[in-house]
């Protein structure tokens, strides 16, 4: 089968990349935003969006016969959209891993498994994503058979939920200002902010 996976240049979307190639997987990476032209050229048999930076249309994520995934390190329906360990933990939201289908929305699409991550006080961000990372991987691994044979199952998504665009982080960047991504979750998550207060959607 041939999978176009649309990632970004990190180890993360490397390690992806890997486990579908030593499955006898057809891999083309793209990192760039990807054309219709492009895709006609390519003409996968699966899209797979694992840290890509930018969103798809529907010409794009019809395309493929086997239709298009994303890999979310969020528990959805909380945290779509950008930076969502930093929001799960200024905002005490469920933490963990998602794998979906790519709707019109922005990672609202139907779950095919998705986890709970347990993360402790004494994790920072930096920690918090590499632990979320690993684990999303893991998933992918176990459920890729189900996928690639078109028998995975789709839940839709629990009503509700939270969601958040990148500028949203600016008025709290100066949380991070001292220590960075080293940053300890315990240091955010005694904060408990209000979604709906403080970004009024």
């Amino acid at each position: 089968m041939k999978a176009l996976l649309l990632g970004s240049e990190s180890p993360e979307t490397e390690n992806l990349r890997t486990f579908l190639l030593e499955n006898g997987e057809e891999t083309v990476l793209e990192t760039e935003k990807i054309s219709p032209e492009e895709l006609k050229r390519i003409s996968p048999d699966i899209i797979v969006s694992y840290n890509y930076h930018f969103i798809l249309k529907p010409e794009i994520f019809n395309f493929p016969p086997k239709g298009a995934i994303n890999l979310h390190i969020a528990y959805l329906p909380f945290n779509r959209g950008t930076d969502p360990s930093f929001w799960s933990q200024v905002e005490d939201t469920p933490k963990g891993v998602s794998i979906h289908y790519i709707d019109e929305g922005v990672d609202t699409g139907d779950i095919i498994a998705e986890e709970e991550v347990a993360l402790s006080g004494e994790d920072t961000l930096a920690t918090s994503y590499q632990k979320l990372h690993k684990k999303i991987q893991e998933l992918f691994k176990n459920v890729w058979p189900e996928i690639k044979s078109g028998r995975a199952s789709r839940t839709k998504q629990a009503p509700g939920g939270t969601f958040h665009l990148r500028k949203d982080r600016a008025t709290f960047e100066y949380l991070l200002k001292s220590k960075g991504w080293d940053t300890l979750l315990s240091e955010l998550a005694g904060l408990k902010l209000d979604h709906n207060k403080i970004h009024g959607r």
